[in-house]
């Protein structure tokens, strides 16, 4: 044994050859080139190849011959050679000793071994030489026509010795030898290995699914008995259908090609057998189950058939039908192979019922993989209907969310190809500023009929829908405000500073691989070069608005004199102004009040400003109504132009003219109650000669005393709580602001702030029109009190005067006054002590209606939500003075306590 080990096979066919001839071994040349090709080939009849059955029958013909112990001492060897593994092709060697035991006489389904040798003892015929000889090719893929030609062509180079070959079983082809398959390239090679699951599975079979061709039919020269010609595929003419003719019609239903038998059944939108069509159950649904392959086929064909010539589908979209066409063009490849194996099949007359011929259920565990492919590429495209640009990348990133690697890595692919498009929008923009978006499918939305003017605010906006959903609005947000200032820098603030230079230099999506890993890795890479640009471009765009165009010094004067914050400067243009506002509005002129103004800042602090501030200051006249006087219509203005008018708007303007009327209104009562004080301060001495005016003049003093109290907690609250604090938070929020927009949405919230807390807003309606009546009820007071002075400083004067022309009658020698005089006199002091009641009435009509409003304000104050005007209406009445006076105002122990759980 050892020694036979050590030969080779060659040299143990050859030794079998001479031993069944009886000849030499110069002598059995052709012989043995025959049995080569005996063996190599598929002549022998279809066994089943199962290895214990052929074990058993050995048994049985040697208890046939009553040899018992032989057959106890076969079975004991066969399971030691079962242990052992020594042998790959144990049944290939039994069925060959079970037919050599067998009685040449008795009839059998095995070619016996006479015939074997009857074959082998005849000569060769004479194509022997010229016919190229096949070798089988187990375990490896059914090859394609190029593939089979290689190797046909590497086998006719062999020799035609036997030393290249390797052991052959005789019912079929066993592994060819590493040597001979170094020449062969497998068919997978030339694919992508994340294409491998198309490709058929590899065969276990001893003899491999995908024998190479074979001759087809036995040398005509043998008198050897043929072998049975095997059925060929177009059908054996029975009534039923063969098995056969359904795999020719499969393989074209795989390409959405109706067949002779399975076609397109429009109404119920599949492919169906006719029902009048002879054929068993079993095969009936096993083509059903096949054709469905071609069914989903059809579905994404259609998908990218309707769309590859639709230019409005977009860049995106033209991607997303090259990757189906991709996914399509590896589908095609394996109906290649199976079409080449049928067609070789068909050449060779091969039987349906031989292990390596194609049939449906082998077709079923083929096309396994890749009708789970084609499933997912159909239902990827039914979502995807009606989407094109980011909704079309949602749609593909949607569907990879699933737990099979497989199907994960297919969506991947796609998205890959999908979302490269998207990317290179993204870098264009962020890096260039460039949007060149002709199909509306990236997020960043441009409109062309904004003006340079409104850029920032209404030219770029975000596309929401077309927002893929692996970026998030934080990030897409980020990606506006990049592209929208390097715009902004090039158009408004004429900045031709080179991208470059803003910021690293750029870098374009070389693959769809590079796309599928940033978007994948959004926390960490994406983010960074989002990040990176952002940061670098807003910084560079806030410094030039800083120091080319003072932004902050701008805000800043918006502060001093339109909210009235430079107090010398208000006050100086006040008492300037003094004279021209008390005019009728229709009076003034625009170039006088130019002036006065001009005046007022040469004589203040305000001289001190930048030349660029005080230029752009000026006065503005309102919208005249009938009977206003130069208070109500005077306002001062303040200019934008430019970069700088892109945070003060037209909106933000007008906010700012409603708050310095407000303001500049409620100075004016500080500056009349001021007034007030003034001539009770300069005319107390002067009348106290006139004992019967202290009951007006104290009322006038109590009324002054209200109305400085009310004037100077709400002059309080508006320039401290409302505007400082305000302003502080604004402060605060520039100076953190990351970009422009930040600093946008801070300025916003400030001018929204001051404009509800000074009852600008229409939720404050009603306060801010009981506040403006308690400003009239100020005016009244002030125009009552200077005609009781003017009334009383008269009536003074002519008593001084009657007293002095008394006095200096007197001095010369003559009566004093004679009695019409004193008379008169008289006369004329009653009629000024009748007008006093009429003073003291108007003053105290003139105090009700003010404590009224007063009242009325302060109940609305405690009704509002805002704590800050809560606190307003506490220290408005701080004695409770106008508490004690109206019930109303009595807050219940309910509300009380309701407010407190609320604070709390």
């Amino acid at each position: 044994m050892a020694a036979l080990d050590q030969k080779s096979p060659n040299v143990l066919l050859q030794s079998l050859c001479c031993k069944i001839t009886g000849k030499s071994e110069a002598d059995v040349a052709h012989q043995f080139q025959y049995a080569v090709r005996v063996i190599g080939s598929n002549y022998a009849p279809t066994i089943e190849r199962d290895e214990f059955l052929v074990s058993e029958k050995i048994k049985k013909e040697l208890l046939k011959q009553r040899r018992e112990a032989d057959a106890a001492l076969f079975s004991e060897l066969h399971r030691k050679l079962q242990t052992q593994g020594v042998l790959k092709h144990r049944w290939s060697i039994l069925y060959l000793l079970l037919s050599l035991c067998e009685d040449p006489r008795k009839p059998s389904n095995r070619v016996p071994v006479c015939s074997y040798g009857a074959l082998l003892a005849q000569a060769l015929p004479r194509d022997v030489h010229s016919t190229p000889f096949y070798y089988a090719r187990p375990q490896s893929l059914p090859l394609s026509y190029p593939e089979r030609s290689a190797t046909a062509h590497n086998s006719s180079m062999a020799t035609s010795g036997i030393s290249s070959m390797g052991v052959f079983s005789i019912n079929g082809p066993g592994p060819t030898p590493p040597s001979l398959l170094t020449g062969l390239q497998p068919v997978g090679e030339s694919m992508r290995g994340s294409r491998l699951a198309w490709t058929l599975p590899v065969s276990s079979s001893p003899s491999g699914a995908g024998a190479a061709p074979r001759p087809t039919s036995a040398p005509s020269s043998s008198p050897a008995p043929r072998l049975p010609q095997r059925q060929r595929r177009d059908g054996d003419g029975s009534a039923e259908i063969g098995e056969a003719a359904l795999v020719r019609d499969i393989l074209y239903v795989f390409q959405g090609i109706d067949g002779k038998f399975i076609k397109m059944c429009s109404p119920e939108n599949c492919y169906k057998i006719d029902l009048k069509v002879p054929l068993c159950k079993s095969l009936r649904d096993t083509s059903s189950r096949l054709a469905e392959l071609g069914w989903l086929h059809n579905k994404i064909r259609k998908y990218t058939d309707s769309h590859s010539l639709d230019r409005a589908f977009g860049l995106v979209g033209q991607s997303f039908c090259a990757a189906l066409h991709q996914e399509l063009k590896e589908y095609y490849r394996l109906l290649s192979v199976l079409h080449a194996q049928l067609q070789v099949e068909d050449d060779q007359g091969v039987n349906v019922s031989v292990d390596s011929s194609l049939t449906l259920r082998r077709l079923l565990v083929w096309t396994y993989d890749p009708k789970v492919r084609l499933k997912t590429l159909a239902a990827l495209v039914d979502y995807c209907q009606g989407r094109k640009g980011g909704e079309l990348a949602t749609a593909v990133h949607a569907y990879g969310k699933t737990g099979d690697p497989h199907m994960r890595a297919l969506i991947q692919h796609i998205l890959g190809l999908v979302s490269h498009p998207i990317l290179n929008f993204l870098y264009r923009w962020i890096y260039d500023g460039e949007l060149e978006d002709t199909y509306h499918e990236f997020f960043v939305a441009s409109d062309p009929t904004v003006k340079t003017d409104r850029l920032w605010h209404d030219k770029y906006s975000l596309r929401k829908s077309m927002i893929p959903s692996f970026i998030t609005m934080d990030q897409a947000r980020k990606v506006l405000l990049i592209g929208k200032s390097i715009n902004f820098l090039h158009q408004v603030c004429h900045d031709r500073t080179p991208p470059g230079k803003i910021m690293p230099a750029s870098k374009s999506t070389d693959s769809p691989k590079d796309a599928t890993e940033l978007f994948t890795d959004l926390e960490g890479a994406f983010q960074s070069k989002i990040d990176a640009a952002y940061f670098e471009t807003s910084k560079y765009l806030l410094d030039v608005l800083n120091k080319n165009y003072q932004l902050l010094e701008h805000l800043q004067a918006m502060r001093r004199y339109l909210l009235l914050g430079q107090g010398d400067f208000i006050r100086h243009l006040m008492d300037l102004l003094k004279p021209e506002l008390v005019r009728a509005a229709t009076t003034l002129y625009q170039h006088n009040l130019t002036g006065i103004l001009e005046t007022a800042v040469r004589a203040t602090n305000a001289q001190f400003d930048s030349p660029e501030i005080l230029k752009r200051l000026d006065v503005r006249l309102l919208e005249v109504s009938p009977g206003d006087t130069g208070w109500d219509v005077f306002s001062l203005d303040y200019h934008v132009e430019g970069p700088i008018a892109t945070v003060f708007t037209r909106e933000c303007m007008s906010h700012y003219l409603r708050v310095f009327n407000f303001l500049w209104r409620a100075k004016r009562m500080e500056y009349i109650l001021t007034d007030i004080w003034k001539g009770q301060m300069c005319n107390a001495k002067l009348l106290k000669s006139m004992p019967e005016l202290s009951g007006v003049l104290h009322q006038c003093h109590v009324l002054a005393s209200e109305m400085v109290h009310f004037i100077h907690q709400m002059q309080y609250y508006i320039t401290f709580e409302v505007l400082e604090c305000s302003w502080d938070e604004l402060w605060n929020k520039v100076q953190q602001a990351q970009d422009l927009d930040h600093i946008i949405a801070a300025h916003d919230v400030f001018l929204d702030t001051i404009i509800s807390r000074c009852l600008l807003d229409v939720n404050n309606r009603s306060l801010l029109n009981q506040l403006r009546a308690v400003f009239d009820q100020i005016i009244e007071f002030q125009n009552a009190q200077d005609t009781l002075y003017r009334s009383a400083l008269e009536e003074l004067q002519l008593r001084v005067q009657f007293e002095d022309k008394k006095r200096q009658r007197v001095e010369m020698g003559e009566w004093g006054v004679t009695a019409e005089q004193e008379a008169e006199e008289n006369r004329r002091v009653q009629e000024f002590k009748d007008t006093i009641p009429k003073m003291c009435s108007q003053l105290r009509l003139l105090t009700h209606f003010y404590q009224g409003i007063v009242q009325e304000f302060l109940r609305l104050l405690m009704t509002c939500s805002d704590e800050s005007l809560q606190f307003l209406s506490f220290r408005l009445d701080f004695n409770e003075h106008y508490k004690a006076r109206d019930p109303r105002l009595r807050p219940s122990l309910g509300a009380t306590r309701g407010r407190r759980s609320s604070n709390i």
